[in-house]
């Protein structure tokens, strides 16, 4: 099956009609932010002027940057980071600031899901251990913001991205693959016990 094209801008209805399985290749501009950005934000900090999260998707995860000859940055490394340790912001900052995907990896909690279903937002889980192959699939560093205040992981990057693969594991119907995965383990370890 190949994947769905998911490409900018990412409207509600587009984003709605994304079925947990869903293979997405998405292409567009992406901005990452990690636990430094989530907690900053949540806790009432400003978005810097040139980053717009509306309608915009997330990405958990710290890359690997370094300049070339030119003083340009360039990606080497962009694998997702577990997005977990983000649940206790998620929520509120995708209601706050018009999120329409989230990227990462290991799936997030119940706050994340319910926000995801009331705003029209999906969380999109990339291959860990891909890193390299991922960056390949950023086509240019657009800019990086807050590198100062939370140096080059916390960051946030703006990426502009080409087929980057994701699936669809929670979608804005209130459906997770990862809830399944966990109803089915717990139902077969009892099974067996």
């Amino acid at each position: 099956m190949a994947a769905i094209q998911l490409t900018a801008p990412f409207t509600e209805d587009r984003i709605r009609s994304r079925q947990v399985g869903d293979e997405v290749a998405i292409t567009g501009t992406l901005f990452t932010g990690r636990d430094a950005v989530h907690k900053y934000l949540h806790d009432g900090g400003e978005l810097p002027p040139g980053v717009n999260l509306r309608d915009g998707i997330i990405y958990h995860c710290g890359p690997v940057m370094l300049k070339d000859e030119q003083g340009r940055w360039k990606c080497n490394a962009a694998g997702p980071t577990t997005s977990i340790r983000e649940e206790p912001y998620q929520g509120q900052i995708i209601k706050d600031f018009g999120l329409r995907g989230v990227i990462g990896k290991g799936g997030m909690g119940d706050r994340t899901l319910a926000a995801c279903r009331e705003h029209g937002c999906v969380y999109l889980h990339a291959i860990g251990g891909a890193a390299q192959v991922l960056a390949e699939c950023i086509k240019s560093v657009r800019n990086v913001y807050l590198l100062e205040k939370f140096g080059s992981p916390e960051a946030i990057w703006e990426l502009e991205v080409e087929n980057f693969p994701a699936v669809v594991t929670m979608d804005a119907n209130g459906h997770s693959l990862h809830q399944e995965v966990f109803a089915a383990s717990q139902a077969e370890l009892a099974r067996r016990v």
